[in-house]
Order: C-alpha cells, then sequence, then structure tokens
C-alpha cells in the first residue's frame, strides 16, 4: 500500500508521461479522450514492457542474480524512446534506491546491486526490488506499480486537461478494472516477447521537451 502511493518519495507526480503534449496537440481534449488515450498507454505500454519487466526483474531478485538484473535494466534504458522518459526512469529508480537505503531493509545486499546498475537503476528495476523486501508476490508487485501509475496519470490529467474530480475517478475507474487483465497478460508474457513500440507517446515525449509552456518535468 505504501508502494502505491502518490506521497512516495520519488517525484512521480511530475512527470506526464506525454499527456501534456497530447493535450497541447488537442489529441487529449475531454475525459473521454483522456480515458481512451491512457487505456490505450496501459495496453501498449505497461502491459507489454514495464508490467513484464518488473515481473522479471521481481524473479531476479529474488534470486540475487545481478546479471538478469543488469540485462533487464538496460533493456528499460534502451527503450526510453525520448530524453524526457530516460531520464524519468532513471531519475525515480535513483530516488527509490535513496529511500530504501533509509529504510529497514538497509542492509540488504542486494542494494548494493540495485546501486550498482550503470549509469542508474531504472525506475522498474528498483520498484522490484521494493516490492521483494516488502514481501509482495508477483502479483502484488504488478497491481500495486499498476495503480500507483494510473493515479499518477489521473493526477495528470486533472492538472492538464483539466479534469474535475468526478471526471478523475471515473477514468481511474476504468484503468483499475483494465489492470487485472493487464497483469495476468504481464505474467504470462515470455521475454522474448516484451516490446515498447509506441511511436505516437515517444513523439508527444519528444515534443513536450521543447514544448512553450507546460506543467510537468522533461
Amino acid at each position: 500500500m505504501w508502494l502505491a502511493s502518490p506521497a512516495l518519495p520519488v517525484g512521480g507526480f511530475s512527470y506526464s508521461e506525454g499527456l501534456e503534449s497530447a493535450v497541447d496537440t488537442g489529441a487529449v481534449v475531454n475525459e473521454a479522450t483522456c480515458s481512451e488515450w491512457l487505456l490505450q498507454q496501459m495496453e501498449l505500454t505497461l502491459t507489454r514492457s514495464e508490467l513484464p519487466v518488473l515481473a522479471q526483474a521481481h524473479d531476479a531478485w529474488q534470486r540475487h542474480d545481478a546479471a538478469a538484473a543488469v540485462a533487464l535494466n538496460d533493456w528499460v534504458r534502451s527503450t526510453r524512446e525520448s530524453s524526457e522518459l530516460r531520464a524519468q526512469s532513471e531519475q525515480m529508480g535513483r530516488s527509490l534506491l535513496d529511500w530504501l537505503r533509509n529504510s529497514s531493509n538497509a542492509a540488504d545486499p542486494r542494494l548494493a546491486m540495485l546501486a550498482a546498475l550503470q549509469p542508474a537503476p531504472t525506475w522498474p528495476l528498483a520498484y522490484a526490488l521494493a516490492t521483494v523486501l516488502a514481501g509482495a508476490s508477483p502479483k502484488q508487485a504488478l497491481l500495486t506499480f499498476g495503480f500507483s501509475w494510473a493515479e499518477n496519470m489521473v493526477q495528470a490529467a486533472m492538472k492538464a486537461v483539466p479534469l474535475g474530480q468526478a471526471a478523475a475517478q471515473r477514468v481511474l475507474a476504468r484503468l483499475a478494472a483494465t489492470l487485472p487483465a493487464a497483469i495476468d497478460h504481464a505474467l504470462a508474457l515470455p521475454a522474448s516477447e516484451r516490446q515498447a513500440f509506441a511511436p505516437m507517446l515517444a513523439i508527444l515525449s519528444a515534443q513536450h521537451e521543447v514544448q512553450y509552456s507546460r506543467l510537468f518535468r522533461s
């Protein structure tokens, strides 16, 4: 529950993951288009990329498999298609590492393995270790990660679209209803079938880096 909280001090609230740029270009203008955008993002990116990586990293950390962690971290970095998306993943990964170092698990040797990932631990790798240290099962880890993402994105939509609180909760309910099937798919996905092909998201993220006026971080 703690790891799902938007108050976790990793800075996730400061990113819109292309949503602000989608608003700026007119692709997202109201509750319906926002809901469709985020549902598609969940299907095309989380379900095929972040969630399978998280499941495989959870297994690697349980086995203390440093080589597998390095390979997964490298894959995450290589599939972030804009400077913004890569910076987000690395910044949040480093921030979660710092938080874990101040927790009751600070002496766990896997924290040193996480810190050794170069040039930085990415968000899914750090989150996977946090859930292992919390005693979460793989499915619990993915549910926590997915809901945290959904809530952060809905909070971003409230500011950027903008959406009222009732509309935002309806969007969140649609995302939450879709999440269990996405997790089942991610848990069953072989490593060879992971992919992060979402060209419109990459284009909008790159455009956001130079957007004239914005609320969210690049």
